[in-house]
């Protein structure tokens, strides 16, 4: 029996997620041995996951899942987890969220820079955000100063690790970090987050969480 889509998925799931509090930020399906396929959810929401409600969220997919009956027998691994630390700014809660963080810029072609030498590829650290722009301090914690600069202009955007704290003058532009969310330093590493509390091993008919 061939597996379900990311899509199918993504629809069974998305009212769990939204009921808990939390956004879907997207499925994905992949063969984890020759009889099993892994099931990543990856989730994420303004504070830091409680690993309760992950929990139970991972359990309520689990049975949701055996229930609609899609993966027949096939067993499979299912995990919930959290965004890792340099995931790509696609939507304006990404960038809320990763206020005082600071992030790789690219703009689209054409569009001029705010980087004093005209850069088009820049890092900068984000600061609040509004429906349609955000502002960035550039110039690191030398010469902090914030611009602002529409998100339509932005091509791509993806938050950095760092291994020092930022400038307090530079955080400070950025309007501090966002509620929630760990200050940017030292040790910092681009792992997977998945939460060991989340990770299930389940059947179509088992819903076993491990």
């Amino acid at each position: 029996m061939p597996m379900p889509t990311e899509e199918r998925v993504s629809q069974l799931v998305a009212g769990l997620v939204e009921r808990r509090g939390f956004d879907l930020e997207g499925v994905a399906i992949s063969a984890a041995g020759t009889a099993h396929a892994r099931v990543l959810v990856t989730i994420d929401s303004d504070g830091s996951p409680d690993l309760d409600a992950v929990a139970v969220l991972s359990s309520e997919i689990s049975e949701a899942l055996d229930e609609a009956g899609d993966f027949g027998e096939t067993p499979y691994l299912l995990e919930v987890t959290t965004p890792g630390i340099d995931r790509p700014l696609t939507e304006l809660r990404h960038w809320r969220r990763a206020q005082g963080r600071k992030a790789k810029i690219t703009l689209r072609p054409g569009v001029e820079s705010p980087d004093e030498k005209g850069k088009t590829r820049f890092e900068a650290r984000v600061g609040a955000t509004t429906e349609d722009a955000v502002a960035l301090v550039l110039g690191g914690k030398r010469k902090p100063h914030r611009v602002t600069v529409p998100l339509a202009d932005i091509e791509f955007a993806v938050v950095q690790v760092e291994f020092s704290p930022p400038g307090a003058a530079e955080l400070e532009l950025a309007g501090g970090v966002a509620a929630g969310r760990p200050r940017p330093g030292a040790q910092e590493e681009p792992e997977d987050t998945t939460e060991d509390a989340a990770a299930a091993t389940v059947s179509s008919t088992e819903g076993i969480v491990e």
